[in-house]
C-alpha cells in the first residue's frame, strides 16, 4: 500500500526519483498514465494489468467506457526504474499534468499520484475543508 506525501524534484533529464519506501513494490515495472484532476497515476505493473483487464471486460458498447479506456491507455507508458529508483516522465505526460521541477508524490493506496507541487497545494486547499466537513458516508462502509 502506498501512503504519505513526498516532495521530490524532477532532475535535468526529467527523471523522477521514486520515494525509497515505494521502490521495492515498483522495482519490477510500473506504468505512468494520465490521472484525473490533471495529475499522473503511477501503478505497479501487475495492478495496471489488473485494471486494464477489468476495463476490457466492460461493455465496449458504452461510450463512457470507451472514452475512459482510450484516455487511460493512450497515455500509458511502461517503465522499469533504474538502480537509483529513477524513471523518466515522458514529455506528453509532463505537459498533461503541467509538471515543473517541483513535484509532489502522494501515496493513494494501490497507486501513486504525481502532481506539480503548486497544483497539489491548490487542490488540497480547495478540498481540505470539504473533507473536514464531510458528515455523510462517501465511501460505502467507511465513515
Amino acid at each position: 500500500m502506498f501512503l504519505g506525501t513526498h516532495t521530490p524534484r524532477l532532475d535535468d533529464k526529467w527523471r523522477l526519483i521514486l520515494p525509497a519506501k515505494f521502490r521495492e513494490r515498483l522495482a519490477s515495472g510500473l506504468v505512468i498514465t494520465r490521472g484525473q484532476e490533471r495529475c499522473l497515476d503511477i501503478f505497479p505493473m501487475d495492478e495496471f494489468v489488473r485494471r486494464a483487464e477489468a476495463a476490457s471486460s466492460a461493455p465496449m458498447t458504452s461510450k463512457p467506457v470507451r472514452d475512459y479506456t482510450r484516455v487511460l491507455l493512450s497515455g500509458a507508458f511502461d517503465e522499469i526504474p533504474d538502480k537509483q529508483g529513477r524513471v523518466v516522465v515522458p514529455a506528453a505526460l509532463r505537459e498533461y499534468a503541467g509538471l515543473t521541477r517541483d513535484c509532489t508524490v502522494i501515496g493513494a493506496g494501490l497507486r501513486i499520484e504525481l502532481w506539480d507541487s503548486a497544483a497539489w497545494n491548490a487542490y488540497l486547499e480547495s478540498t481540505e475543508q470539504a473533507f473536514s466537513d464531510q458528515a455523510e458516508e462517501v465511501i460505502p462502509g467507511l465513515l
